[in-house]
Parts: C-alpha cells; structure tokens; sequence
C-alpha cells in the first residue's frame, strides 16, 4: 500500500513544476535549427542586402549608361537619347553580310528584380516548412518537454520517498511511465516531419542551383560588355538625315553588375554543400540529450532499444529538443 499511496502522489505532482504562459513558451521555442537559421538568413538575406544596393545607385544615379550623341545635339537631345537608350537597352550591329543584328541587354535592367524573385524563392521553403511542418513540431515539442520535465519530478520524488539506490530503482523499475516511451516509439514509426526537411532541403539545393543557372546563362553574355550601339532613328526621326543611325553607349554600372553577380553565386555554390550537411545529418542519431535522463529512476526512453533507421520524425524532434534545451526547466533545475 505505501508504494501505491507513493506512486499515486508523485502522479499527482506534475504541479510542482508550474507551467508558464503558453505564449510565452511559443515565442521563445525554436521552431527553426541553428543551422537551418544560418541557411535561412543568408539566402534570403544576401539577395535582398545586393537588391538593395541596386536600386540604391539606380535612384541616385539614374540611368546606368552614358551615350555619346554627335557634336550637333543639344543637351536635350543628348539626354533624351540617354533615356531611350537606357530604356531600350538594345545593341545592334552589322554581321559579316552587312545584315543588321541586334541583342537585347535587358538583363542589366532586370537584374535588381531578378535577385528580389531569388529572395523570394530562397524564402518559399521556410514558409513551407512555417505552415505545414510547425504546427505538428510544435505540438510534439511541448508534449514532450512537458513530459519529460513530470518524469523528473516524479523520479526525483521517487528517490525521496524510497531508500533504495539508483542501480536497484533502475533495475526494478518500481514506477513506469509508458506515456512519452510509447509516443515516441510512435514518433518513431512516422516520418512526417523527416519528409519536410527533406524538401526544405531539395527545394533550396534547387533553387540555388537554378539562381546559379540563370546568373551563368543571362549574365555571361553581357558579363564582359561594357559598350554597345543604339539605334537612334526611330519614330519622328526615322527619315531626319543629321540623325545618325547608330550611338555609342557605355554602360557606366558594369563594375557594380559583375561584382554583385560573383558574389551572389559564389556565395550560393558555397552555401550548397553546408544545405546538404544540413539533410546528411538526419541519417545519425543524436541521443546525447535523453542520455541525461537516462539516469533517473523508472524512466528508459532509448536504453535497451533498437533504434535502426535514423530516418524518422523521432530524430528529428531529438535534434530540436537539444535546440530547444533551455525550455526545460527540469534540466536547469539539475544544473
């Protein structure tokens, strides 16, 4: 009877650890890995910094080419020329066969758009994971915080209550506490969560390898370019004969093009292997955390079993929980 009366207190002492404002503990829960911050932050982040310097020298500046119209143009003249070639942005020449050709250079105009529709796709995976994937986390991560901090509690009056040693509570195992060990065997038979950060992780390797594509594609033919022809004659000025065909331009925002382009692709291709680092340790199991409440009487979450394949939402939470280590208050009750 007393190990009965015994038992049924300590399962009515979870309130011992009071539980704090709900809000709270969601505000401060870490719903993304540190790695996957890290990821987050820069691939969105370095787009949205390099858009911005972008439009910073286009607003300040105006259009990103000089033209050089002849001696007989007024400043007018000369400037409407600027503008509509900087709005054409079209380079035409004669090929071998005296045809005329021209090559549209409308990447250097589009190209502060192009980096804010990167920013967008880098960010597409977080929002993915943000509303399909956290609910479920967040709720798995609160069960089982929750749990483990009664368990602790219940074990630590345990010890009081009985004057045993630790090796003899372990071995008999006078309490059991099946609840967080049966939910997460059934953690470890799902794969919900493990499937979401492997396509967080395939979306964003796509992403930038398809940001890296276009950079190569687009930006390569007018990576070296500096100088091009507009064809001025057009409209009201098509049958003026003082108003030559062709007018040289240069493109005066080259340097900040091939500078912003390197570095947005140098940057991705680094960032490629660290994503893949990121999926790569799912295939690992990460127990150092539970090791710590291995030691309490009456409760063996991972002792004696056979964990197998790392591939399932139980690792997962396992790697969030270690993020996620200050919410215990168990833990920081033991240190």
């Amino acid at each position: 009877m007393s190990i009965a009366n015994t038992a049924a207190q300590a399962m009515l002492s979870d309130a011992l650890l009071r539980d704090s404002n709900g809000d709270n503990r969601i505000r401060h829960l870490e719903l993304d890995l540190p790695l996957d911050k890290v990821i987050k932050f820069v691939s969105v982040g370095l787009p949205l910094l390099l858009v911005s310097m972008a439009f910073a020298r286009e607003i300040s500046i105006g259009p990103q080419i000089s033209c050089f119209p002849p001696n007989n143009f007024t400043i007018k003249q000369a400037a409407y020329v600027d503008t509509y070639c900087w709005d054409s942005l079209m380079h035409h020449e004669f090929d071998t066969d005296g045809n005329f050709e021209e090559r549209s250079l409308w990447v250097h105009k589009m190209f502060p758009y192009s980096l804010l529709v990167m920013a967008m796709m880098m960010y597409l995976p977080a929002l993915i994971w943000r509303y399909l994937a956290v609910p479920s986390l967040t709720s798995d991560l609160f069960f089982i915080i929750d749990e483990l901090d009664k368990s602790y509690n219940r074990s630590i009056l345990n010890m009081k209550s009985f004057y045993f040693s630790l090796f003899r509570a372990k071995r008999k195992r006078y309490f059991e506490y099946p609840l967080l060990e049966r939910y997460m065997q059934c953690k470890h038979g799902s794969y919900f969560l493990v499937s979401m950060l492997f396509l967080r992780g395939f979306l964003l390797l796509t992403f930038m390898s398809a940001s890296c594509l276009y950079l190569i594609y687009f930006h390569l033919s007018a990576f070296l370019q500096d100088e091009f022809s507009c064809f001025v004659r057009t409209g009201l000025l098509r049958d003026q004969p003082w108003v030559p065909e062709l007018v040289q331009c240069k493109m005066t925002g080259l340097l900040v093009f091939q500078v912003i382009s390197l570095a947005n692709g140098a940057v991705y291709v680094l960032l490629a292997p660290i994503v893949l680092f990121s999926l790569l340790r799912l295939f690992c199991w990460d127990t150092t955390f539970l090791s710590l409440y291995e030691v309490l009487p009456g409760l063996g979450l991972m002792s004696g079993q056979k964990l197998g394949c790392p591939l399932n939402d139980l690792n997962v939470l396992l790697l969030f929980l270690r993020a996620n280590v200050a919410q215990l208050r168990s833990l920081g009750n033991r240190c």
